[in-house]
C-alpha cells in the first residue's frame, strides 16, 4: 500500500499526557527511558532559555527547501512540535523570522530541525522556542516536494508522528507515544531521588552509596577492599 506523501491525521500524545510530561527536564525523561531518544547534540535551543515540549508534528524536507514547512504550517494543530528532518544542511537556513512568527501565531509549542535558521536575534525577540544545527544567513528555497507526517530521521533518532518531544537547555528527547505515559511515575520518582541526594551531598554526605561495589563490579577494586 502506498501512502500519500502528506498524511493529515495521526495521533498525538493525549493534550493532559504532554502536560504531566513538560514538568520533566528532558534529562530526567532520558534517564526513565533508559537513557535513549536523545537528539545528537549538533541539535540545540537558539537561546539557552528556550524550552519546549509537545507532539511531534514531522516533516521530511530536501535540503535546503522549505516547501514542506510552509505545507506544514497550514495543516499543524497548536501545541503541536514541528521536527523537521533537514538532512543535517547548515549551507543555508531552511526558516527564519517570518515562518517562526507564523508558527507562534498558529499556536505551535516550538520547532526542531537538523537543519540552520536565520534571522537570530528576530527570533530571539518572538520568544518562540527553535532548535537547530546553528544559524546561516543564507535563504532557502521553495520547490522540492517532501513528506509530512511520516517517520522521520532528526538528530540520529526516528521520530514517528505524534511521538512526545521534549527540549531545553541540555537538548531534546524524544519519547514514543505509547509509551510516555507509563514513564511519568518513574520519573517522579527519579526527581524525588535526585532531591534527597542533593540533600544529602548539602549536608556533606559527598560519596555516592553505589561507587564502591560498582569498582568491585569493574574489577578496579577487589571483594572487600574499599576507597
Amino acid at each position: 500500500m502506498n501512502l500519500p506523501d502528506i498524511i493529515k491525521n495521526f495521533e498525538r500524545v493525549p493534550a493532559d499526557i504532554v502536560a504531566q510530561a513538560a514538568q520533566y527536564q528532558p534529562a530526567i525523561l532520558a534517564d526513565v527511558a533508559g537513557r535513549r531518544g536523545t537528539l545528537h547534540g549538533r541539535i540545540t535551543a537558539l537561546r539557552p532559555r528556550m524550552k519546549l515540549a509537545g507532539p511531534a508534528f514531522t516533516v521530511e524536507v530536501r535540503p535546503g527547501d522549505n516547501l514542506m514547512v510552509h505545507a506544514a504550517l497550514a495543516l499543524a494543530k497548536p501545541g503541536d512540535v514541528l521536527v523537521i528532518d533537514g538532512k543535517g544542511d547548515q549551507t543555508c537556513a531552511l526558516v527564519g523570522t517570518i515562518v517562526m512568527a507564523a508558527a507562534k501565531q498558529r499556536g505551535l509549542a516550538g520547532m526542531v530541525m537538523d537543519a540552520a535558521v536565520r534571522d537570530a536575534l528576530d527570533i530571539d525577540a518572538l520568544d518562540f522556542p527553535v532548535f537547530s544545527v546553528g544559524t546561516n544567513p543564507n535563504g532557502p528555497t521553495k520547490q522540492l516536494g517532501g513528506r509530512i507526517g511520516h517517520p522521520v530521521s532528526v538528530g540520529g533518532v526516528t521520530v514517528n508522528p505524534g511521538d512526545f518531544i521534549s527540549g531545553d537547555a541540555d537538548g531534546l528527547v524524544v519519547i514514543e507515544r505509547a509509551k510516555i505515559e507509563a514513564l511519568l511515575p518513574l520519573a517522579s520518582r527519579k526527581v524525588a531521588a535526585e532531591a534527597k541526594r542533593i540533600a544529602e551531598i548539602n549536608k556533606g554526605n559527598i560519596n555516592a552509596p553505589w561507587l564502591n561495589a560498582a569498582l568491585v563490579s569493574a574489577g578496579v577494586l577487589k571483594d572487600g577492599e574499599t576507597l
